[in-house]
């Protein structure tokens, strides 16, 4: 393929990844290596929360500073675990000429961006990528996380305001696509839940996220459900929610534990979205206070209908009868539920791989994404 391979695709529409059902190496961090050899692109930006020893993300940043593009790096030091890792390749970067920044003061960096900026026929084009996983070669082998490509104007501009503001070069930007936090991000999965519950039982809400223990946030899903709404949770860990009390039968909660790590976060609400159909957002938030108040958090709406169709699979999966997990019982105890024997069969990740390698091999290509419309 030709060189500006992964531009010209994401040209041609945005695309999603899932990982490690899709690899990251083939995607993420070829589009990285290949926007760190493109002779036009400019600029390149990004969030690292979570590096790897060996991080090819980290490598490619500093081949493109060393060849003179402009690259700023948000490297969050207080990262569990990898702090002394995120020092080494701080400094390295430093050292070949990237603009290295250390987070806001007060709040974690914990969002997923990476902003490429190339100069093409009709002038600058930026080019944006928003997940909801560490871009850490490592751990995406081993981590479930779903990232978006795109080159919206609105989206990418969203992404370099963002940019701007955590590099110290302008006050906090209202964003037309993107929700952060610590600014929007509670309001509005507030105003989302709200206005599902006056869908009373039309409404839907299905949420897949890592905890949930922010006290509001609880009590809207619990108010939304008494009001009739439906509400599937799919929560790997912590999970304050009780399912005693009012409302508790309209709710569902599981946790599906396997091979991956469940890290992404898809927050769907039934009518959210405009002309009153749905709203997907995924990213890197959980809905836990210190990600709503005291975090750089992003999440971005999928629009894409293939996009929002995959994501709905992966909801249809996971909350299938004949898969192992553990369910949140109405007396707030976790309970291994399906199938007695934990075999690949009912595995849901393993019912995810393979329906998302038979559509790959079904389509002939690299990515299920890359077909046209």
């Amino acid at each position: 393929s030709n060189d500006e391979s992964f531009f010209s695709v994401i040209r041609h529409r945005e695309l999603m990844v899932h990982h490690p059902y899709e690899s990251s190496a083939t995607s993420t961090e070829e589009f990285i290596r290949q926007a760190a050899n493109d002779p036009k692109v400019r600029a390149i930006k990004a969030t690292l929360y979570r590096t790897s020893v060996d991080s090819p993300v980290a490598q490619n940043l500093i081949a493109a500073a060393e060849r003179g593009i402009q690259v700023a790096a948000l490297i969050e030091l207080t990262a569990r675990f990898e702090e002394q890792t995120n020092v080494q390749w701080a400094k390295a970067l430093e050292r070949a000429g990237a603009h290295v920044v250390y987070g806001m003061v007060g709040l974690k960096t914990h969002a997923k961006c990476l902003l490429v900026v190339r100069e093409e026929e009709e002038g600058l084009r930026r080019y944006a990528h928003i997940g909801t996983g560490n871009y850490n070669s490592t751990t995406a082998r081993i981590y479930e996380d779903i990232g978006l490509f795109t080159c919206d104007d609105a989206i990418t501009s969203d992404v370099a305001d963002l940019f701007n503001h955590l590099t110290g070069f302008s006050k906090s930007p209202r964003f037309s696509q993107l929700v952060t936090a610590p600014v929007d991000l509670r309001t509005r999965i507030v105003s989302l839940i709200r206005a599902e519950a006056a869908h009373g039982p039309e409404g839907r809400i299905s949420m897949k996220m890592n905890s949930l223990v922010d006290e509001e946030i609880i009590n809207e899903l619990r108010a939304a459900a008494v009001a009739g709404v439906e509400i599937d949770l799919l929560v790997r860990g912590i999970c304050s929610l009780s399912l005693a009390g009012p409302g508790g039968p309209n709710v569902r909660v599981r946790s599906v534990l396997g091979r991956f790590l469940e890290h992404s976060r898809i927050y769907r609400f039934g009518h959210g979205g405009g002309n009153g159909g749905p709203e997907y957002l995924i990213g890197s938030a959980d809905m836990m206070s210190r990600n709503l108040d005291l975090r750089v958090e992003v999440l971005v709406p999928v629009r894409h209908p293939k996009h929002r169709s995959w994501l709905d699979k992966v909801f249809e999966i996971f909350w299938r009868d004949d898969v192992v997990r553990f369910d949140l019982t109405k007396d707030d105890t976790w309970v291994r539920s399906g199938p007695q024997e934990f075999v690949f069969e009912h595995d849901a990740q393993g019912q995810l791989m393979e329906w998302a390698t038979n559509l790959q091999l079904a389509q002939g290509s690299a990515s299920a994404y890359d077909l046209d419309e």
